[in-house]
């Protein structure tokens, strides 16, 4: 026994009590580990790529990045407390709609990411890249992007805009990426 106390918060709807947390743990480390929700990735431990995104009390937060002593009360929501609502299965069927989807690892950030975009925007979304824009904390080696973003676009009802890159690295012709 460390002499740690213990946290309580609500998570996907449930209030949780975890015995023991350290003032040092981090919400991705509490999640994943301790209350078995896997969903949650990590992937660059320092807040650049997004892979750990999820909601606290509605607004995306970077998990890795925070400390889960400063969730004592509060509502987080994980992608495995998204599963079979409406908005989970519009973003995933605008998704799969657009080729959105390779090897899946940043997935769940970006639907966290998407839903929470979704909601604070509404029925008045900006210009696509704005909300493009918006999604830059979240990173995916394997789409290049343009795929995420028009399913963004489709899900909001915003047109895609020749603004956009096809990707998000140019090659010049005859040069290497």
């Amino acid at each position: 026994m460390t002499g740690e106390p213990p946290l309580t918060l609500r998570v996907n709807g449930e209030e949780r009590t975890v015995p023991e947390v350290a003032a040092d743990t981090r919400l991705l480390d509490l999640l994943r580990w301790r209350l078995g929700l896997k969903g949650t990735k990590e992937g660059c431990r320092t807040g650049g790529c997004g892979a750990c995104t999820v909601l606290v009390n509605g607004e995306s937060v970077l998990s890795c990045l925070t400390l889960a002593r400063e969730m004592e009360r509060q509502e987080v929501t994980t992608v495995e407390g998204l599963t079979g609502t409406p908005e989970a299965e519009a973003v995933q069927q605008a998704f799969a709609e657009a080729g959105a989807v390779q090897c899946g690892y940043c997935t769940p950030g970006f639907v966290l990411a998407l839903v929470s975009l979704r909601r604070e925007h509404g029925a008045s979304p900006p210009d696509l890249p704005t909300l493009a824009n918006e999604l830059g904390g979240n990173l995916c080696r394997c789409t290049g992007y343009y795929a995420i973003v028009r399913a963004l676009a489709d899900l909001l009802g915003v047109p895609v805009t020749s603004e956009l890159p096809k990707s998000t690295f140019t090659v010049e012709p005859g040069g290497s990426p």
